[in-house]
């Protein structure tokens, strides 16, 4: 025991270390859950913050609750790491670029209303982003497609992705997949403990009325603002199955229902949140931003996520005493396998929205064979959006 609290004590970094290191990963955070497979080598293989047992639980658990995945990921591993301060720390330090860049984004769009510009220089991303996206779906399928059946999965669990299917419907029929097909396999059930789990419940109801009391706050002096985080919060918890999840709902409610701004504003706020390191869903804050200015796009964003983040440090604790099941085991088995037939199905949307020359196939090739080679994801993003700068 004393060895296992010396390891620990020996990994466990600073949460300011912890911050700079969510912070350079959310630079380079494109492709959404692609994010997944580079978190797990920072975490993993080089930092050897968490185990790869560990690593593979908290995906599936970021599957199962709603939000964006890799956000939610970089909770988790904070979590595990620190503690709840740990998980706030990571969660910040991975969404902070994306944030920063979209209100930039946003506030140029206000004055000049044409992106045109912007698609130009970031062309050539649109190449970088299938080849990141294809190596996490690569990467990822290695250390979950352990037999014919798990491939299996994942190849149903991709069609039906293709398909638009509800991702709740996909991620329960991946979990009773996992349970029959794996039936007679053995597996290795144990219930691994979280640092800090007696405290995380008294912060997380801190946490919860800190939230209480802003949302109050709004209610009776910024009703505006209130209507606004109310909307961001609601879309969160519907988002089963990531980001994606929560694009056609936002349309829905800011453009159709409430008419807070029209479908081809909105579409441009899309392709600006495509075009930035981060969730999808990091287009609650150009919204924010058009509603309600630099005070709506914090609030709008802020929204967005604190329904999912506290979710995942509120059913961390009690998820890891599950894994003492070895059909809770086959399910999140069967989980992790159609994550990674979300990854293809990614890789393949991603690709068609690509205007394929001869100068986006070479970047997207060299990308992907530069990531092949285990060349770190910051300089290959750097040196692809130089190109890009140039090319394009």
């Amino acid at each position: 025991m004393g060895m296992v609290q010396a390891y620990q004590a020996q990994c466990d970094p600073p949460l300011s270390r912890l911050f700079l290191a969510f912070l350079r990963m959310g630079i380079t955070a494109f492709g959404g859950p692609a994010m997944i497979g580079y978190l797990r080598k920072m975490a993993v293989s080089e930092r050897k913050w968490l185990d790869g047992e560990s690593f593979q639980s908290g995906v599936a658990l970021c599957q199962m609750v709603p939000g964006a995945t890799a956000m939610q990921m970089a909770a988790y591993i904070g979590l595990r790491v620190h503690g709840v301060a740990g998980a706030a720390v990571s969660f910040t330090g991975f969404g902070l670029p994306a944030f920063i860049l979209m209100v930039v984004l946003s506030i140029l769009y206000t004055h000049t209303h044409n992106i045109s510009a912007v698609i130009s220089t970031f062309s050539g991303l649109q190449a970088l982003i299938v080849a990141v996206v294809a190596n996490a779906a690569i990467s990822f399928g290695k250390t979950s497609l352990k037999n014919w059946r798990n491939a299996l999965i994942a190849i149903i669990a991709a069609g039906l992705f293709g398909l638009m299917v509800n991702p709740a419907v996909i991620i329960l029929m991946a979990a009773l997949l996992g349970i029959l097909l794996n039936g007679r396999q053995h597996v290795q059930a144990r219930a691994p403990r979280i640092a800090g789990v007696p405290q995380t419940t008294i912060q997380l109801t801190v946490l919860f009325l800190i939230g209480v009391i802003a949302f109050g706050a709004l209610y009776f002096f910024q009703k505006p603002l209130f209507r606004l985080a109310s909307l961001m919060s609601k879309i969160d918890l519907l988002a089963f199955g990531g980001g994606f999840a929560s694009v056609p709902l936002m349309f829905h409610e800011v453009v159709e229902a409430r008419s807070w701004m029209d479908g081809s504003t909105f579409l441009d706020g899309i392709v600006l949140g495509q075009f930035t390191p981060g969730p999808i869903v990091i287009t609650a804050t150009f919204v924010g931003y058009l509603v309600n200015g630099l005070l709506g796009a914090l609030v709008a964003t802020i929204a967005i996520f604190l329904p999912s983040f506290l979710l995942v440090i509120g059913v961390t604790p009690y998820f890891d005493r599950l894994r003492a099941s070895p059909h809770f085991v086959k399910a999140v088995g069967g989980i992790l396998c159609s994550f990674v037939g979300l990854l293809v199905t990614v890789t393949i949307r991603f690709g068609f929205n690509v205007h394929w020359d001869a100068a986006h196939i070479i970047l997207c090739t060299a990308a992907f064979g530069a990531l092949l080679l285990n060349l770190d994801i910051l300089w290959v993003v750097l040196a692809g959006t130089a190109i890009s700068a140039f090319v394009f």
